[in-house]
């Protein structure tokens, strides 16, 4: 099964977001065990784990129109000096990813593909939930201060 460009080329972009993110979660996971904060060491993991989750769904639609995928070049992780830091620059990754899928969903809509805007419709509601949880993290963790 063949997509257009445009669509292979949402679908790379977002497979490169999603390996962005599982490193950068694991990075904060990373410093968060180190901190002896392991309550939230576990739920970056438990992010990193979701966002695996879409990469694999993402390399399905790729391998499925003949392309096989590949992370281009990942960002570089941002993970914080502290926790809100470290939710702050999430949000913004998280943002970033609610956009995209949009887009990405609109012009697979436009381009009659009507399961990759199915997919890119299932990860753009899957990443406003994690940016929902993100502001109530932020909002928690500000409460406590």
């Amino acid at each position: 099964m063949r997509s257009h460009p445009r669509v292979t080329g949402f679908l790379a972009q977002a497979l490169n977001h999603e390996y962005s993110a599982v490193q950068q979660y694991l990075t904060q996971a990373s410093l968060c065990t180190l901190w002896g904060l392991e309550d939230w060491a576990e739920g970056f993991r438990h992010e990193a784990r979701e966002e695996l989750g879409h990469a694999d769904l993402l390399s399905q639609r790729l391998l499925l129109a003949g392309m096989a995928p590949g992370a281009g070049s990942l960002r570089p992780p941002r993970p914080g000096r502290d926790l809100e830091e470290m939710l702050c620059h999430d949000t913004d990754l998280e943002q970033a990813a609610v956009e995209l899928y949009a887009e990405a969903a609109a012009m697979s809509t436009r381009l009659r593909d009507h399961e990759a805007a199915a997919l890119f419709a299932r990860l753009h509601a899957d990443e406003e939930e994690h940016l929902r949880h993100l502001q109530e993290l932020r909002a928690a963790l500000a409460a406590r201060r």
